[in-house]
């Protein structure tokens, strides 16, 4: 059990272990949401952005035949040379 004390402005020193398991860094914004039974439940918002993206694009990298990071960059190279072709 890990324990925080609320300042008089609200705010809360997240304890290193919890910052450890949330791979939390300075900066990073925390994202709070409720469950139906009533928890409140803290998340690391970049890394649940990224599994929202993940999940989003599901199914669309196999479609496009991106299987690894140099095929992200020619489909970025693609884009961003097609566009300069086209002005």
């Amino acid at each position: 059990m890990n324990l925080a004390k609320v300042s008089t402005n609200g705010q809360v020193t997240v304890p290193v272990e919890i910052r450890r398991k949330l791979n939390l860094k300075e900066g990073d914004k925390l994202l709070f949401f409720e469950r139906s039974e009533g928890e409140i439940v803290i998340n690391n918002a970049s890394a649940t952005a990224i599994i929202n993206a993940q999940k989003a694009f599901e199914g669309v990298a196999k479609e496009f035949g991106v299987n690894s990071d140099g095929d992200v960059q020619r489909l970025v190279d693609e884009e961003r040379y097609s566009e300069k072709n086209s002005q």
